[in-house]
């Protein structure tokens, strides 16, 4: 037994350094094998097809029933353009795929019976369609001991040995078990990857399918019809047969699902634990200030005073204020009283320091009204007095002799001496007076706000609800959660180094094979290319990701995607048939060995030559055990290329079908 064949169990764990018993719980936990054994053969061939139903619109309308047999080696299917060429490989497609790719919705609306008759893998299977409005609505594969058995019959007959391997009733089901079934005939795996990480991708029959019926040119896959998750280069793998591929993408899919998982749990982890420390922290500061709040209100408590007590010191002391207010309002008002006179004094000493006529008139001092009838003397008689000397009463010029000016001058300085005198008196006991005043209002608004603090009624709610939030508080800090440690448990680790460990023993026994067989791929890919038509092109170089690099024109190198649509569709077929070619010569098995094409002319450019395509195609075909349908509008093409029996023509203009 070679070292590929030989059991994986001993291999993964003596690398993990781990019992063997733990590499089996791993394994089987998700369903992976552990044996690298190679594939049985996946052969698939066409060979009849019958369609029937009522065809609707203007060209041919009315009912029909045909029925078509592919040839072993390559088979044109000739037509004008949209004349059911491409329907016809989309018929077959719904039957072995499960869904068709591209089947136009008029199309399946014609329908009414679908048969196909195909070996797969040694075994004769009838696929058997009921539809209606487009839809499966009853459908059956058979299976018999030989396919010509199958032609006549559409329903089991065990007297034939004729049975049935699913049954289904609408289209949903069917494709499911369609899908089922071909991966397990053709020994086939489900392509598993990981998604965003944490999740897997499954793709079955499908993907595979993407190799059989080829894309258009212009398609960028080299193989397959899906880019996504490296789908492509686990086609070439599993088509190579190299040593567990399928395994070997589920291996690490788990691999690194479960890395992924440990990753997000510990960031998890850290994110709940930096959330806890926040609410700690904030929960300790909420505490502090409950605390420090219930403090305060306790000595608040002890600083009571009686209510009672408090209320009529207040009230006596708003008495004081009061009477404290109406004291400074009389002080203020005297004094007043005395700047006014002292003001006027001041003036008057002016008036006859500076005017004779002033001193006339010091004597009659300073009426404020007619001594003979109380009328009040207006202050425009009294400033028409300083300025023309003229009697403030009477309004006579004041005229006379200035006799004693120096007595007048004294008297003047005497009155204002008295007035000065006076007002410094009243200030002086203004001043005491507004400080009681501010003193009492000080100390009543003090017993206010004592009286205030000191309302029971009102500090019980309060204090009791500063207790409350000191016990909530300290009742949420115990029971907050102790951050759970991060490192992952051993169980979990050891899974992982399994995992790490097969991935790697798969990985390099790929690598050990491919290294045998993609020379050989290279140089087949190469001289198919070149037979193809590609006549610039000097080598190729493909991956295990099935990356294709092409070198053409002189040295020039260039990817895959580069490449004319007409290209691109050549070198498919050469890495299909490349994939026949070096499986057979290393006695692997590979590909199915079937390939729809449709329309290759379409793909055409003016250095690519169509006929030298199909020519060399229908001779590899031939060569190789490979079944090739191909569709094209040139008829004069396909019977130079192939002979009557494997061409399938529709009149001129006629539908095909």
């Amino acid at each position: 037994m070679s070292e590929i064949e030989r059991l994986l169990e001993p291999r993964i764990a003596e690398r993990a350094g781990v019992p063997e018993e733990g590499v089996r719980d791993v394994f089987a936990t998700y369903g992976l094998p552990l044996v690298a054994t190679p594939s049985r053969p996946r052969s698939l061939r066409l060979h009849r097809l019958r369609v029937s139903g009522v065809r609707t619109g203007s060209v041919a309308p009315g009912p029909f029933d045909s029925t078509m047999r592919f040839s072993d080696g390559m088979t044109a299917l000739v037509a004008s353009n949209f004349r059911g060429k491409t329907s016809v490989l989309e018929l077959v497609t719904w039957c072995l795929r499960g869904t068709p790719r591209e089947l136009q919705s008029g199309v399946r609306n014609w329908l009414s019976t679908l048969d196909l008759d195909v070996v797969v893998a040694g075994q004769a299977m009838g696929f058997r369609l009921d539809i209606a409005e487009g839809e499966i609505v009853s459908a059956v594969v058979l299976t018999a001991m030989d396919v010509t058995q199958l032609q006549s019959l559409r329903e089991a007959d065990p007297a034939r040995d004729v049975s049935p391997l699913i049954r289904a009733a609408s289209s949903a089901s069917y494709a499911e078990q369609v899908q089922a079934l071909m991966l397990g005939r053709l020994d086939l795996q489900p392509l598993v990857n990981s998604y965003k990480g944490t999740a897997t991708q499954t793709h079955g029959w499908p993907a595979y399918y993407g190799a059989i019926y080829l894309p258009a040119g212009g398609d960028k896959a080299l193989l397959g019809d899906l880019t996504m998750a490296g789908l492509p280069g686990r086609l070439l793998q599993v088509f190579l047969d190299l040593p567990a591929t399928a395994a070997l993408t589920r291996v690490k899919t788990a691999l690194d699902v479960r890395v992924n998982e440990n990753k997000a749990r510990a960031a998890t982890a850290a994110a709940i634990a930096g959330e806890l420390d926040s609410q700690r922290v904030k929960l300790q500061s909420d505490l502090t200030q409950a605390r420090a709040r219930l403090e305060a209100l306790d000595k608040e408590s002890a600083m009571e005073e009686s209510l009672s007590g408090l209320a009529e010191r207040a009230v006596a002391l708003a008495g004081r204020v009061v009477d404290a207010q109406e004291t400074r309002n009389e002080l203020v008002q005297a004094h007043r009283r005395a700047r006014s006179q002292r003001q006027q004094d001041t003036k008057m000493l002016n008036d006859v320091t500076e005017s004779a006529t002033a001193r006339r008139l010091f004597h009659g001092l300073d009426p404020r009204a007619c001594p003979r009838c109380d009328q009040a003397i207006e202050e425009e008689r009294r400033l028409r007095e300083s300025a023309t000397h003229a009697c403030a009463v009477c309004a006579r010029p004041v005229e006379g002799d200035d006799e004693t000016p120096e007595d007048v001058i004294t008297e003047a300085k005497t009155r204002l001496s008295a007035s000065e005198a006076a007002e410094q008196a009243a200030r002086d006991a203004l001043g005491p007076a507004e400080e009681d005043l501010a003193r009492v209002t000080e100390e009543l608004a003090a017993v206010q706000e004592r009286l205030r603090r000191a309302q029971t009624a009102s500090q019980l709610p309060a204090r009791l609800a500063a207790q409350e939030a000191v016990l909530r508080l300290e009742g949420a800090l115990d029971f907050l959660p102790k951050p759970r440690p991060t490192a992952a448990a051993p169980a979990e680790t050891a899974a992982v180094d399994i995992l790490a460990a097969g991935a790697k023993i798969l990985e390099d026994d790929s690598k050990d094979a491919a290294a045998a067989l993609f020379g050989a791929l290279n140089a087949e890919i190469a001289e198919l290319g070149r037979r193809f038509g590609i006549v610039s092109l000097e080598s190729v170089e493909i991956d295990r990701s099935a990356r294709l690099k092409v070198t053409k024109d002189g040295g020039i190198e260039d990817r895959f995607g580069k490449q004319s649509a007409g290209e691109r569709l050549r070198l498919r077929i050469a890495v299909v048939i490349a994939l026949l070619r070096v499986g057979a010569a290393h006695g692997v098995s590979t590909h199915p060995g079937l390939l729809l094409i449709d329309s290759p002319k379409a793909e055409e450019v003016q250095d690519l030559d169509a006929h030298t395509l199909l020519k060399e195609l229908s001779q590899l075909a031939a060569d190789n055990k490979l079944q090739v349908v191909i569709t094209t509008a040139d008829p004069v093409l396909a019977h130079d290329v192939l002979p009557p029996d494997s061409v399938i023509e529709a009149a001129d203009s006629a539908p095909l079908w």
